[in-house]
């Protein structure tokens, strides 16, 4: 997968990153070489180029990308005209950030695929962090359920899924465990690996250090992590 990520700030180098990290081949751009300087080794090409130059992007090659990713956040006018001009250009993909409810509004009516509400999506992390402190990851994937990667504690250590009854108790359904196995280095040296095991059975033991992967209704986790907190 190809993926253009315009705008350096905080959101759009991590992001820009965690992509190359995961596999994508990755092009970051901004107008500021700082900023590309600082990432080029980080993502598969840093372009220093102005969004609002057609010329430019055009030059690019910027239509073969699969996605486009506008993280500009400081400048509105900007995140609008990269838009626009992505869509013109023929990217058929457009995720752009928006700053307020207006900003969403006039993105999404010139092109934008998706939006991403930066501000209040890190408020609710937050807000998860600390009513939830046990979940490790959160995706919302529908209105109103999730895919939710959790550590679940001495509630259920040493118990077979079967036994826990978490699908029975919270309608949740399991669909992975992952395990941090001891071994011995070749060097001799005690270390771990990280076993997913993707198809749990009933029988399936669950350990104290386990990530579950759940998925569900926000209604039925929150009832799972009120239970947890009291345990």
């Amino acid at each position: 997968m190809i993926v253009a990520v315009i705008g350096l700030g905080t959101f759009g180098e991590k992001t820009a990153t965690s992509l190359f990290e995961k596999g994508a081949e990755v092009i970051a751009i901004d107008k500021s070489e700082r900023l590309v300087e600082k990432i080029k080794d980080r993502v598969t090409q840093a372009v220093v180029l102005d969004v609002t130059d057609e010329r430019a992007l055009r030059a690019l090659d910027i239509s073969d990308v699969d996605v486009a990713i506008v993280a500009i956040g400081d400048n509105r006018e900007n995140s609008i005209m990269a838009v626009a001009m992505l869509r013109k250009l023929g990217v058929g993909r457009v995720i752009a950030r928006a700053t307020d409810p207006l900003h969403e509004h006039v993105l999404a009516e010139i092109g934008a695929s998706e939006t991403i509400k930066v501000e209040e999506e890190m408020g609710e992390i937050i807000a998860s962090k600390i009513i939830a402190p046990h979940v490790l990851q959160r995706y919302n994937f529908a209105a109103g359920y999730s895919i939710v990667e959790l550590k679940i504690g001495k509630k259920y250590a040493g118990k077979t899924l079967v036994e826990s009854k978490i699908r029975q108790n919270y309608n949740l359904s399991i669909v992975a465990l992952q395990k941090r196995l001891p071994f011995i280095t070749e060097d001799g040296k005690a270390s771990y690996r990280i076993e997913i095991n993707d198809c749990p059975m009933p029988m399936d033991v669950i350990d104290q250090d386990d990530v579950i992967v759940l998925v569900g209704s926000e209604k039925n986790f929150n009832k799972l992590f009120s239970d947890i907190s009291e345990s």
